[in-house]
């Protein structure tokens, strides 16, 4: 007896919500016209009627007359992708800066922070030393080229030997290389910027002693920023070097920059199966830093598509869907949306020449239903 009771109360509820559906959810309209409840319900008043101008009622005249509708034809758009990646960026050019012989720093002539160019002065060591070394070569040299003469005039005069003679001559050579030397190693003792850029901190200060090798500061070109980043292997043959792309700093993502990419490695990584690629971005304003994240994106274009107005696509039990104007009948369509915008929805699905797909009175609209066509209000 309790099991009978349950049945019943099912089948009222059942019942009770088939009207509800159809009067509320306009959705459920197309399932209820192909199980053949949509025209009862409509002829017992639960699902609305519409009529022209005051008397419309979901876009249907009243007295069972053409559903009045807004269409447009179907456009064809390219289905745009974007491949977003986060990198890290670097000077353009940037170089430590290290003594190369061994002393006690004498001056800095910079401070972090300064614009350095090629070949400045940036600090210099106690050279004394230095100095004397090449004074002590010179004075060598000076007494070997006057060996060397009078070496030449006993040759000549036939009291000196050849080998005499060979012997001044590679005296003065060897004091030409010892002076030189000597002059090489003073110059040492004066640190110059090997690139122009921005200095970095000083490591060091006057009067330390140093060591070759001992780093004094780094020069940093960021007049361009250097951009590392990786994307998936499935877009690696969709790129090739001077591609444009966007950059934003992820410390301030309204400012967008223009780039483009500088090169490519020539392999995948198997493990992450992404390739490394290098972008190139603008810094002259010099607003970025080394070292900054960079959100890169790059755009793709893509195959075109059939793109509808967003107010055309509905949702059903099985999916997305739009209705399509056929013959001046209503055609259910499903659809696939494949991207969504403000503008347009791309989508895939079987359509003919001269469909016209539905924006306005999608409401009420069943299956091979006659419409009528609308112009679009102003």
């Amino acid at each position: 007896m309790r099991l009978w009771l349950q049945i019943v109360v099912t089948l009222v509820l059942l019942l009770a919500a088939v009207p509800l559906a159809a009067r509320y959810l306009p959705a459920s309209h197309p399932w209820l016209d192909r199980v053949g409840l949509l025209d009862p319900l409509t002829g017992l008043g639960l699902v609305a009627e519409a009529g022209r101008d005051g008397d419309k009622t979901n876009g249907r005249r009243q007295g069972g007359g053409a559903y009045l509708v807004v269409a447009r034809p179907l456009e064809e758009r390219a289905l745009n992708e974007e491949v977003v990646a986060i990198g890290s960026a670097r000077g353009v050019q940037a170089v430590s800066v290290s003594t190369e012989v061994a002393g006690r720093l004498d001056s800095i002539a910079v401070a972090a922070g300064d614009r350095v160019e090629q070949g400045q002065v940036i600090a210099e060591l106690d050279s004394r030393a230095a100095r004397f070394a090449v004074e002590k070569a010179d004075l060598l040299l000076q007494d070997s080229r006057a060996a060397l003469d009078r070496a030449r005039q006993l040759s000549a005069s036939g009291a000196g030997s050849a080998l005499q003679l060979q012997e001044a001559e590679l005296y003065v050579k060897t004091a030409e290389l010892s002076l030189h030397q000597a002059e090489y190693d003073l110059s040492q003792h004066r640190i110059i910027a090997p690139i122009s850029g921005w200095v970095g901190l000083i490591a060091e200060q006057a009067g330390s002693l140093v060591y070759p090798g001992t780093e004094i500061t780094r020069i940093e070109d960021r007049s361009s920023l250097i951009v590392d980043f990786r994307v998936p292997e499935r877009v690696v043959s969709r790129l090739k070097s001077g591609d444009a792309l966007q950059a934003a700093p992820l410390a301030d993502p309204t400012l967008v920059l223009p780039g483009k990419i500088l090169a490519l490695d020539n392999r995948v990584n198997e493990a992450s199966r992404t390739l490394r690629v290098q972008a190139s971005i603008e810094n002259r304003e010099d607003r970025l830093r080394s070292g900054m994240a960079f959100r890169i994106t790059i755009g793709f274009t893509g195959e075109p598509h059939l793109a509808v107005d967003p107010l055309a696509i509905q949702w059903g039990a099985t999916g997305a869907y739009v209705w399509a104007v056929r013959d001046g009948k209503a055609k259910y369509l499903p659809v696939r949306i494949l991207q969504r915008n403000a503008e347009a929805v791309l989508i895939e699905a079987e359509t003919e020449p001269g469909d016209l797909i539905v924006t306005e009175g999608v409401q009420s609209l069943r299956e091979g239903a006659e419409v009528t066509l609308a112009d679009a209000p102003t």
